[in-house]
């Protein structure tokens, strides 16, 4: 610890081995040493006394589309990394699509971190995409530093990221798996998507009677046959459906290399809450009932769901129109994350070190971010301190993203993150920022 700079001490310390009273050493940006409450305070290291705030690893967000460039007015860089800051996350890794151009050749990647570069309040990396046609470009993407491609299985909803036929994934998953990459996976089927009825309209039911949960389990269920055949590695994003949840248990005892994530949106919002015409609740796939989030909770509790991450997906007012069949699909959510999980984990009675193993641990491994995601000797000093005790009501102008629509607009939640640590240096308090801090990540090689 002679070599400390900066020691942060509080009664609550979130490391892997469980929560503790602890002194937290850090240098050139690095945690040095995780050391006893009252450890003594090395000449020249200044102490930040956190008293019983928790302080926790930074969340890692792996499912994050910034839009930028080309849909700025959607969201940015800029204003996506300060509202990751303001809620405790400190690394983010963007999507492929939504931004012009998408991430889909190396030329196009190397236009995104031009743009990120001097706007990133919080690290960020990126993942490529998978099209019909880019198969070519997969291994040059994975060589840049990709974390991994994403594929939609039904259409995107934006034309320049068409998604993929069955012979088009096999194709694509056979290239990635060659290098041992991974494929992330809108896992919806749209021949069932295009057999549901279609009504259009402001009524929440038919919307969701739209996006049915065979959809989302027939597209898993071939995933996984394709997974299996390849020996590949495979992620499902945003998992709605409960029924799907034996399917991904059965392939896993299999030994079936897949992993499966969820968001707060499902975990804490139900289709029975939803008012008709509030596009602001509209994501695809949808927010199911309750029931269906009860089954969720119990996968996070058992491992079948690996982790949790926000698919923030924002728009302009304008397009969150009060037909569900038109509107903009997606949930804002990068600012409010951590609090909504928590506040719905701890009436369930699940620990803070719950949370930090969906939204920290679990995310760093599956982007392979080994620097990430732990309070412990040799990591990034990332960290947010948290009053989990503490309430506020969400207010959308308090927002720090682009536009200001959120399905969380006047409830109640728990926790307060009081400051935000970025590699040993404070970039948030008390909704006070300083300037840009944020690196570029690339897959560790």
């Amino acid at each position: 610890m002679s070599d400390a700079e900066l020691v942060l001490r509080s009664t609550r310390v979130i490391t892997p081995e469980g929560t503790r009273a602890a002194s937290v050493a850090v240098a050139d940006g690095q945690i040095t040493a995780v050391l006893p409450y009252d450890a003594p305070v090395p000449a020249g290291a200044r102490l930040e006394d956190l008293g019983d705030h928790v302080l926790l690893p930074g969340l890692v967000d792996t499912h994050v589309h910034v839009n930028d460039p080309g849909r700025t007015e959607w969201e940015g860089f800029w204003t996506a990394t300060r509202a990751a800051a303001a809620g405790g996350i400190t690394t983010l890794i963007d999507m492929p699509l939504n931004s012009l151009p998408p991430t889909t050749t190396v030329e196009n990647l190397r236009v995104k971190q031009d743009v990120a570069r001097e706007k990133a309040h919080i690290d960020v990396g990126f993942w490529g995409g998978a099209l019909p046609d880019n198969v070519k470009d997969l291994r040059p993407l994975h060589e840049s530093g990709v974390f991994g491609f994403k594929a939609f299985l039904s259409p995107s909803g934006v034309e320049e990221f068409p998604h993929l036929d069955q012979d088009q994934l096999a194709q694509s998953l056979a290239e990635i798996a060659s290098f041992d990459g991974l494929l992330i996976v809108h896992a919806e089927d749209p021949h069932h998507l295009a057999a549901a009825p279609q009504h259009g309209g402001p009524k929440y039911a038919d919307f969701l009677a739209s996006r049915p949960r065979d959809a989302e389990d027939t597209a898993i269920a071939q995933l996984i046959a394709q997974a299996k055949r390849l020996n590949a590695r495979v992620h499902v994003l945003h998992l709605s459906s409960s029924d799907a949840l034996p399917l991904i248990a059965e392939a896993r005892a299999e030994g079936v290399r897949i992993t499966v994530e969820t968001c707060p949106h499902y975990l804490t919002l139900t289709a029975e809450e939803v008012p008709d015409g509030a596009s602001e609740f509209k994501c695809c796939p949808p927010i199911r009932e309750a029931a269906n989030r009860d089954l969720l909770w119990q996968a996070l509790a058992d491992g079948t769901i690996d982790c949790v991450v926000t698919d923030h997906s924002p728009s302009t007012v304008d397009l969150k129109t009060e037909d569900f069949a038109t509107a903009w699909g997606g949930i804002s959510g990068l600012q409010l994350s951590l609090a909504a999980v928590w506040t719905e984990a701890r009436e369930r009675g699940y620990g803070l070190e719950d949370v930090v193993r969906w939204m920290s641990a679990r995310t760093s491994e599956l982007a392979g971010l080994t620097q990430k995601g732990a309070i412990e000797a040799g990591r990034d000093a990332d960290f947010a301190v948290l009053a989990p005790d503490e309430t506020f009501t969400v207010d959308p102008a308090a927002l720090q993203h682009r536009n200001r629509v959120t399905a969380y607009a006047g409830k109640t939640l728990y926790g307060v993150v009081k400051s935000t640590w970025l590699r040993g240096e404070r970039i948030v308090a008390d909704g006070e920022f300083t300037e840009p801090k944020g690196r570029l990540l690339t897959r560790a090689h």
